[in-house]
């Protein structure tokens, strides 16, 4: 035999440290109440999603930076107003409260009215004064001037604040008279009353309407101030003879919308 392998040592064998236990493995532990060799079960999922817990969201960046911006923009805008008497109250604020709301109506001074004027039925008539009635009532014009307009001297002016009333007849034994036509008169046409200050008060019919003598709506007619307004008023329906005339009366409701000069 080779020197080489006669040179070799045979294998020795190293017994190992006491208490180290040799041998295959022991099996691993179960755990209760389950297989060794199942694998685990999936948890179940929830049927319903969790509910976010409650709390404030944080605010977005983007939002926080659009309120920067705006907020530069503002001072910057402050610098300008006040190298330029810039009123910037007027640009970013509104109207101070202490003054009243812009009108979208004229209002006009008192001034007795003299001549009405409605040309969509024909109508140039003098305007006369009239009083209260012996009943209470607003008085008429007198029969032998049919054909004047009558201003209820205890109201308002035309162009004032309220209602100013103009009555007048509809008829006598002898034909038609001033307001014979008014039932005529359709929402968005004009009457116009000269005064005696040398200006004219433009209304716009708003509407014609009948009421019953007995039901007539005196609050309506008489005593809306929101605005300056206008009542022609006379009577209508069906003759009744008597004290009482005609059984219904006839209002138009317009309201002022220009002034100009005579």
């Amino acid at each position: 035999m080779p020197e080489s392998v006669l040179r070799k040592r045979p294998a020795q064998i190293v017994a190992p440290p006491p208490g180290v236990i040799t041998g295959p493995l022991p099996a691993p532990r179960s755990a209760p109440g389950r297989h060794p060799f199942r694998a685990p079960s999936p948890r179940p999922r929830p049927k319903t999603p969790p509910r976010p817990m409650r709390g404030r969201k944080p605010w977005p960046i983007g939002f926080i930076a659009l309120a920067l911006l705006f907020l530069g923009l503002f001072v910057v805008a402050m610098g300008i107003g006040a190298a330029t008497n810039l009123d910037l109250g007027a640009v970013f604020g509104s109207a101070p409260k202490n003054q009243p709301p812009p009108r979208a109506f004229p209002v006009l001074d008192p001034s007795r009215p003299e001549r009405l004027s409605i040309p969509a039925i024909n109508v140039q008539a003098p305007i006369l004064e009239v009083g209260r009635a012996a009943d209470g009532s607003v008085d008429v014009p007198p029969l032998k001037r049919h054909n004047e307009a009558g201003w209820f001297d205890g109201g308002p002016t035309p162009g004032q604040f309220g209602p100013a009333l103009i009555v007048g007849h509809a008829d006598t034994r002898t034909g038609p008279s001033v307001f014979n036509h008014l039932p005529r008169l359709k929402p968005g046409q004009r009457i116009e009353v000269t005064r005696a200050d040398n200006s004219v008060a433009v209304f716009e019919v708003n509407s014609v309407e009948h009421f019953d003598k007995g039901k007539l709506p005196v609050q309506r007619v008489y005593s809306d101030f929101s605005r300056p307004s206008l009542r022609l008023i006379t009577c209508g329906g069906r003759w009744v003879g008597g004290s009482t005339g005609y059984s219904d009366n006839i209002v138009v409701f317009a309201s002022l919308v220009a002034a100009k000069n005579a």
